[in-house]
């Protein structure tokens, strides 16, 4: 800044002859009994107006004015100034860059010893702007979560680029709820809801999660397996944004009671989403969980899942197997459906006939014949996959093992001459086999049909710009249980991955190969301690191994692969 700029906002005020210096003095005077700032003083006075100050400071010295009320904040934010410095010289920030700048809304950006505080404890070159008090006390609430967002102001002249909704439900229909149609219609209510789905698809969200409480809504995002709060909304909005979500699912509105389970379809920058929504009444009302479900996404492809060179060799072996049974095992949140089309988009062509059965279908696949069962109207699995037997399949893909009968059926066409995919809720490979024989498969047609078991985790990836090498603590040198390695990779944080110290997942697996021995030892109905004994002494690499191995290479840290596995 030059001697000029240096002037305080008041100074600066007489210079230009807005006003006097007795004014000022009069104004300096409030200010020893009071928290507010000289600008403000003086327009309560009546000295200036607001556009004066916003004059001086935009026109005359250079410094950009921001309307807060357009700005939606990055909680990030929030870790870089603290509250009671934001509060203290009426200071938001609300944007970092790459050139470690940070654009800074201040209620006086002459201020220069609130510049150099902010400057130390950020580690940033502060950008100042010119801001409203009232706008930056309003958004210090809502960036620390100290208050509610105002969807008025907030989504008011909002343009939310690249949204169109192509969901099926275009005719309105009269409910008997007209209040509720009413705000549902209005725009802030439709703004907010799109503007939650585009955020969250911005942030590579993989659910949504809406939940009521007292006095508030919740919006948290899952990314890269992790729950986050996102944003807040006035409690008042609760149920106009439910039934917006309800209309654009096709779901019924009137209904409160009861969970419902629908579908939302939208085009979001020339790509397509498929959403699946779910209902639930809580006791502060109805939370809504929306999984996103990118249409045009790479990761169905083997490849690009992370795979280790030997088990991606391994996978390629057991899929290409003419005809038994493949499970991919695993806790919900695992990755099992999307490296079952990955292998399914691997094999698919013109001379193969893919039939699969979903409940709900995730992702939808050229080329590849996709059923949805529905139990409610009794076409379960069981029912659903006699009737595949009938259209000539050559690969058949289950999407859960949820009974005796869909296992038996799908062991049998297994033996008859069919590839057949599923996937089992199971802790480890070997456990899948206990499993199957628990549900009243008879032993020795697990072992006549069954090919292999994948037991697979998602682990979070490290920010390749921030992770940082160190030695390792006792207790992770204890529970890695590896003398190889001293060192590792940790997350530390940056920008570009929102200072989490991650930025994406991989999978870790479990390959357990089913060779004549184990079909002896299955048939024998031995235990599954014996069998995984075996199965370790012949190779098998454990999800803990597969883990360390990625550690190793820098892919993952130790708390990542302590907690998925633990």
């Amino acid at each position: 800044m030059t001697a000029q700029n240096r002037k305080k906002l008041g100074e600066l005020l007489v210079d230009h002859e807005y006003i006097s210096r007795e004014q000022l003095q009069e104004a300096l005077d409030r200010l020893k009994n009071t928290d507010k700032k000289i600008g403000e003083i003086l327009v309560e006075l009546g000295y200036v107006k607001e556009e004066d100050l916003i004059e001086v400071l935009e026109f005359q010295r250079g410094i950009p004015h921001a309307d807060l009320d357009k700005y939606f904040f990055d909680p990030s934010l929030a870790e870089l100034i603290p509250e009671n410095i934001a509060r203290r010289y009426l200071a938001v920030p609300i944007e970092k860059s790459d050139q470690g700048k940070l654009k800074v809304v201040m209620a006086d950006p002459t201020d220069l010893v609130a510049i150099d505080d902010i400057e130390m404890l950020s580690n940033l070159s502060v950008d100042p702007l010119y801001g409203a008090p009232n706008q930056i006390r309003s958004s210090i609430d809502r960036l620390y979560g100290n208050d509610d967002i105002d969807i008025s102001n907030i989504f008011e002249d909002f343009n939310l680029e690249g949204i169109e909704d192509v969901s099926d439900n275009q005719n309105e229909e009269i409910y008997e709820e007209e209040e509720i149609r009413e705000m549902v219609d209005e725009a802030p209510i439709i703004k907010l809801a799109n503007y939650i789905i585009s955020k969250a698809y911005q942030k590579g969200a993989s659910d949504i999660h809406i939940e009521p409480e007292d006095s508030k809504i919740r919006v948290r995002f899952r990314i890269d397996g992790v729950l986050k709060k996102e944003m807040t909304a006035p409690k008042s909005s609760h149920r106009a944004l439910v039934s917006r979500i309800k209309i654009i699912a096709n779901l019924d509105i009137t209904e409160h009671r009861v969970p419902q389970d629908g579908r939302i379809k939208m085009i979001f920058k020339d790509e397509k989403l498929d959403m699946r929504v779910s209902t639930l009444p809580t006791i502060k009302g109805e939370k809504i969980v929306i999984r996103l479900l990118a249409q045009n996404t790479n990761l169905l492809d083997l490849d690009n899942l992370g795979l280790s060179d030997y088990n991606r060799k391994k996978i390629g072996q057991l899929i290409k197997k003419p005809n038994g049974v493949l499970l991919l095992t695993g806790p919900t949140g695992s990755g099992k459906s999307t490296t079952l089309f990955a292998a399914l988009n691997e094999l698919n062509s013109p001379q193969i006939n893919m039939v699969t059965i979903e409940d709900p279908v995730e992702y939808q696949i050229a080329g590849i014949n996709q059923v949805q069962a529905k139990e409610k109207s009794g076409l379960t699995f069981a029912k659903t996959l006699r009737s595949i037997l009938r259209q000539d399949p050559d690969i058949i893909m289950i999407g859960e093992m949820r009974d005796q009968e869909t296992a038996e059926i799908a062991v049998r066409s297994a033996l008859t001459g069919h590839l057949v995919f599923s996937t089992l809720h199971t802790n480890d490979a070997v456990s899948s086999i206990t499993r199957l024989i628990d549900m009243g498969l008879a032993p020795y047609l697990v072992a006549a049909s069954l090919n292999g078991v994948v037991a697979q985790r998602l682990v979070r990836r490290l920010c390749p710009h921030c992770k940082e090498k160190r030695k390792l603590e006792k207790t992770d040198l204890k529970f890695l249980d590896n003398p190889d390695f001293e060192e590792a990779y940790f997350a530390v944080g940056c920008e570009k991955c929102n200072n989490t110290g991650y930025d994406g997942r991989l999978a870790i697996q479990e390959i357990f190969e089913i060779d004549n021995q184990v079909k002896e030892m299955i048939s024998d109905n031995l235990a599954k301690e014996k069998i995984a004994e075996y199965a370790k002494n012949n190779g098998m690499i454990t999800l803990k191994q597969d883990g360390i191995e990625k550690i190793k290479a820098g892919e993952t840290d130790v708390s990542e692969l302590e907690r998925i596995i633990y």
